[in-house]
């Protein structure tokens, strides 16, 4: 896939694996980064010793919402850029599940198909994509996901038969 495409090639991709990220590791430091910031201190997260002791995983574990937040850094990685983007934000998602949880210094990866792509008002693209982060030696995913975004551009940009 091209590192940049045009915003009329969109629509031409959907059903289209777009993507796959690098590799991330989700080590300690991260998931205890993460329980700081978000208040979630839960012992599954943040106590190892304890986490080995007292649950099923064996060891901490990073936090579902964790994972769902490095979608962002997976996204940059994986997906080409939209040429005459000036902005993208968050809409949302549909249908998030998590399926095995992210063991702490597991790795893992975000593949992204595009699954819609339609023009919204005179300067927005809404783009949908089923989205699966995978860990790296399970055969189950840490997590699946329909993913909303919208790309802002300029409305002269806008391609003539949208």
């Amino acid at each position: 896939m091209a590192k940049d495409i045009a915003l009329a090639e969109m629509k031409n991709f959907v059903g289209t694996e777009l993507g796959v990220s690098d590799w991330i590791t989700v080590d300690q430091s991260m998931i205890n980064a993460f329980a700081k910031a978000t208040l979630d201190d839960q012992f599954i997260h943040t106590d190892p010793e304890r986490a080995k002791a007292e649950s099923p995983f064996g060891g901490t574990i990073a936090h579902g919402f964790l994972t769902l937040s490095l979608l962002s850094a997976l996204n940059y990685d994986a997906l080409p850029r939209i040429r005459e983007t000036t902005m993208g934000i968050n809409y949302g998602f549909d249908a998030v599940r998590f399926v095995t949880p992210v063991k702490s210094g597991a790795r893992v990866r975000g593949r992204f198909i595009l699954a819609e792509a339609r023009f919204r008002g005179a300067a927005m693209l809404v783009t949908t994509y089923d989205v699966t982060v995978e860990i790296e030696n399970e055969k189950k995913p840490a997590l699946t996901a329909r993913w909303t975004t919208i790309t802002q551009f300029n409305p002269e940009d806008r391609p003539q038969d949208a």
